[in-house]
């Protein structure tokens, strides 16, 4: 090996972002994960993925490629792919034996120097929140939801006004597309303003960017992550690893936990809408568990969740594959650090409400499994067999 130090990847989901100026999608984890690994005596580098935020998974696979060739290109190092969300679609592509990726660079050259694939709350069998917004309308609120979260990273939260709005628009699931469409459309251009002009600008290139392939959210579906299935494999000699998220079904206890300010409550009411739509994915589409991965479910959450269970946006057991590298509770945005925690030298924000009771230590714990996998070492806390065993004979037989 003519390096000592390892390439780590970090690529984000679908509307994803390597950085828009300061806003940067995988800060808490850019700041962490290389400590963490240092602990183990492994010095990384970590490098964001500028991807596309909407294309096919070909294109942002192809665009991970050409990360990948141009930073690792000069050395040997040994690589390892760490995805959020899509982004482990992503990744699991690129390293598919005979995968074929156009752009002229070497596909083989680069897979074949890939130790581990880590896939965060990746949507490993689809999701049917991607179906709810495939339509047009779908599509524009999934924007608006997206700038939502840009927004509340850098100003830390929503204006009370537009988030009444945005709970507006996203409850009116009866009347005129247009007049839904018009509201989105006017929300949208409401929060923009507030950018300063090159950050504005920033965000409009990134947006035209969404807008001209939206190739992505189709093939997330239940039915078009089952077709990516049976195309990939996976590549011998690569550790694969998921994380996965569930976030309690909201009700009593998730809107205690939320706390009385309206603020809160609104945005729990926004989960509330997410997490009913990724609650609809038939158990067949689903994978059948393996003994070791039954394990860690029933050691975190004392149970196997059902077909229902989801963080908000992508289901529990659709995130499975690979080894089980650790399980939480949590929604979709907690696990990169966009959780509401003050008092820290870099504070933790969040507008989506999901009352998961998610935070640093938890943080903390999820990422030092992840770089003790990339690291080739067992997560901190081992699973027991006997009692998952038992239990999977009979949801096997349920």
């Amino acid at each position: 090996m003519g390096s000592t130090r390892q390439h780590v990847f970090l690529v984000p989901g679908f509307f994803g972002f390597a950085d828009l100026g300061e806003i940067l999608y995988f800060a808490h984890v850019h700041r962490y994960l290389p400590l963490a690994c240092a602990e183990l005596g492994l010095e990384v580098d970590c490098h964001p993925v500028a991807t596309y935020p909407t294309a096919s998974l070909r294109r942002r696979a192809e665009r991970l490629l050409e990360q990948v060739a141009r930073i690792a290109g000069e050395d040997d190092a040994p690589i390892h792919l760490v995805g959020h969300s899509s982004g482990g679609l992503d990744a699991r592509l690129l390293v598919t034996p005979q995968s074929s990726l156009r752009g002229g660079i070497d596909t083989e050259r680069f897979a074949a120097r890939v130790r581990s694939v880590v896939m965060i709350s990746t949507p490993n069998h689809g999701t049917p929140v991607a179906s709810f917004f495939t339509s047009i309308f779908g599509q524009k609120l999934l924007q608006l939801l997206s700038l939502g979260t840009i927004y509340a990273l850098w100003f830390g939260r929503l204006p009370s006004s537009a988030l009444l709005r945005l709970g507006a628009a996203f409850a009116r699931t009866r009347g005129f597309v247009s007049e839904r469409t018009t509201l989105v459309d006017q929300l949208f251009a409401q929060l923009l303003e507030d950018f300063g002009p090159e950050r504005r600008q920033a965000l409009e290139s990134f947006f035209v960017e969404v807008g001209q392939d939206q190739a992505l959210l189709p093939q997330l579906t239940p039915e078009g992550v089952d077709a990516l299935n049976a195309g990939t494999g996976d590549r011998p000699g690569v550790r694969y690893g998921s994380v996965i998220s569930y976030a309690r079904p909201p009700g009593i206890i998730t809107s205690a936990a939320v706390g009385l300010s309206p603020y809160g409550q609104t945005t729990h009411a926004l989960f509330y809408a997410l997490h009913r739509v990724a609650s609809g994915q038939p158990a067949a589409q689903l994978p059948t568990l393996t003994e070791s991965q039954a394990d860690v479910l029933l050691q975190t959450y004392g149970m196997i969740p059902d077909s229902s269970a989801n963080d908000g946006v992508v289901p529990t057991l659709s995130q499975i594959w690979g080894e089980l590298i650790h399980a939480t509770t949590a929604d979709h945005l907690d696990l990169l650090g966009h959780f509401g925690q003050a008092g820290q030298e870099h504070p933790h924000v969040d507008w989506l409400s999901s009352g998961a009771g998610f935070n640093r230590a938890r943080f903390e714990a999820l990422w030092t499994d992840v770089a003790r996998f990339i690291a080739g070492r067992p997560p901190l806390a081992r699973p027991q067999g006997s009692r998952a065993q038992h239990l999977l004979h009979l949801f096997r037989r349920g």
